[in-house]
């Protein structure tokens, strides 16, 4: 009966673990994710097709999932964290159109990718990350215009990349994909620019990271003077840069410097004057002058005394010739050094002064009575010219006699009466000019060899300056307004003609200055009823 009863037992803990085995193998199959609905599966492969999400259970065996006509708009990050084992991704025939940040995070063994046939027109640039095993990419046939840059970065394993039946545009932003083109391992199939025109047509298979012309600039906002100004002189004195402007109201010239340790412009001197509209700085034989010229009171001639490290008064300036100034232009012909000033009253004339050593004196009177507003110096064909404008007739173009040492009038400018200004500027060897008015069209004029010819026309609302800046080889017009925001033009060596670039919020801009320090460029510019303001040159990369 003991051995019956040892027996029995025996068989009874039999019986319970193999009954324990058999319920704990019943509910590992019960947790075992089922095939979503919506989806196909067989042993290792699921087809989804028409799902409105992606869904975050699949059978643990699948290695492979398809999404075909699929209702979901966007794949968002993190949406197939919970299917680590899978291989090979497929969607085909949907209708998202964006691929989000950290998409197919959590998919260490992923090796094909195909996102074919779909609508996407965008994809973060973090799309991707994390595919380190990924060897096949395809986004072919969707909308992609652009791709963001380094999208593929971190994916080594690449060994074919499909991108055909986009729309790609070959512009700097894809500047990045031709370059990764050229060092990576990963093949790719041709494919084709759909624009810009440059491009268009285009193997981008072909092009060359030197096809691209993607670096700019602009004018960046950086530091606001607190006082007004009627127009901006930079000049180089003793190897320092100085600025200087004219303030009419607080009757004075002011010269700044540049603060090498807080990278600001500060005060470095002051002329006290009256009603000052020019301080026209020149510099001859290591000695610094800066004419002075003022409406009311006379005009005068300053001169630095690095002694007494100040301006010392030396010259008046003939009252009788020069009544109502309103520009000064200096100058060098053959070794000497001359300045002319632009008289815009009735009764005065404009009139060239020649430096002898010890002073300047009168040497010629151009013409009376016709209300100069401007003058400018310039060199035609090798020889000095000046170019007057005025409120009573066409610029005035006179040339350098060598014989007589002096100014004839050789033409004036055809149809361009109401000139306030002209400034002239070199675009690879040939001569240009900028021509102000103040209502009407503005205009840009090229010299033929016999004649300045129109080249293009910009309207004047309120415009008092139309400058030239030359900046590396950035050619820019500057058109300022009195009603309007500024216009920033810049030179199209394609064209041959100036498009527009940016705007500046300048009240009564006068005029325009540039300056280059410690391997940084600025732009000065003087208000006449607000702050004058400063610009820096910004080089920007299109391509980033």
């Amino acid at each position: 009966s003991l051995l019956l009863d040892l027996a029995h037992r025996r068989w009874t803990l039999l019986v319970w673990v193999a009954a324990v085995t058999l319920l704990s193998a019943e509910g590992r199959r019960v947790r075992q994710p089922r095939c979503p609905v919506g989806c196909i599966c067989t042993k290792d492969n699921a087809l989804c097709e028409n799902v409105q999400s992606v869904p975050h259970t699949f059978p643990s065996d699948v290695v492979s999932l398809s999404f075909v006509k699929s209702g979901f708009h966007e794949i968002t990050g993190g949406s197939f964290v919970h299917t680590p084992a899978l291989q090979l991704l497929l969607f085909t025939a949907n209708s998202f159109d964006l691929i989000d940040e950290g998409a197919f995070l959590g998919l260490p063994h992923l090796e094909y990718l195909f996102i074919e046939n779909n609508k996407i027109a965008s994809i973060s640039p973090f799309a991707f990350r994390g595919l380190k095993a990924l060897i096949h990419l395809s986004l072919a046939y969707n909308n992609l215009e652009t791709l963001p840059k380094d999208v593929f970065k971190g994916m080594d394993a690449l060994t074919k990349v499909d991108l055909r039946g986009n729309n790609l545009i070959c512009d700097c932003k894809l500047k990045w994909l031709v370059e990764w083109m050229h060092y990576t391992n990963a093949t790719l199939d041709q494919i084709y620019c759909s624009g810009p025109p440059i491009h268009q047509g285009k193997k981008i298979n072909d092009l060359l990271p030197n096809s691209f012309d993607c670096i700019t600039a602009e004018f960046a906002s950086y530091q606001s003077l607190k006082f007004e100004s009627i127009s901006v002189e930079a000049f180089i004195f003793g190897k320092d840069q100085y600025i200087v402007f004219p303030q009419p109201f607080a009757g004075t010239c002011s010269f700044l410097e540049w603060d090498h340790v807080e990278m600001t412009f500060r005060t470095f001197d002051t002329i006290e004057s009256t009603s000052t509209v020019v301080c026209k700085p020149m510099v001859i034989d290591n000695h610094l002058f800066v004419i002075v010229a003022q409406l009311f009171g006379g005009s005068h001639i300053y001169k630095r005394d690095s002694s007494a490290n100040k301006f010392i008064k030396i010259q008046d300036i003939d009252i009788l010739k020069i009544r109502k100034p309103n520009d000064v232009e200096t100058f060098m012909i053959d070794g000497e050094s001359f300045f002319v000033i632009a008289d815009s009253s009735k009764a005065g004339s404009t009139t060239v002064y020649k430096w002898n050593g010890n002073g300047f004196y009168s040497h010629q009177s151009l013409h009376p009575w016709y209300r100069d507003t401007d003058v400018e110096y310039l060199e035609i064909s090798n020889k000095p010219h000046l170019i007057l404008s005025s409120s009573s007739q066409r610029p005035v173009v006179y040339q350098w006699n060598r014989g007589q040492k002096k100014f004839d009038r050789r033409t004036d400018i055809p149809e361009m009466e109401d000139v306030f200004s002209v400034k002239h500027f070199g675009v690879q060897g040939d001569l240009f000019i900028c021509l102000t008015r103040f209502i009407g069209d503005s205009k840009v004029m090229r010299w033929d060899g016999a004649m300045f010819k129109e080249v293009q026309t910009f309207p004047s609302r309120g415009s008092m300056v139309f400058q030239p800046v030359s900046i590396g080889k950035w050619q820019y017009a500057i058109l300022g307004s009195d009603y309007s925001l500024t216009q920033v033009y810049q030179w199209d060596t394609k064209t041959d003609q100036f498009v527009q670039s940016q705007e500046l919020n300048i009240q009564a801009p006068r005029a325009f200055s540039v300056v280059s320090i410690d391997d940084r460029v600025f732009l000065f510019a003087s208000s006449f009823k607000g702050k004058t303001q400063i610009y820096e040159h910004l080089m920007i990369d299109l391509s980033n």
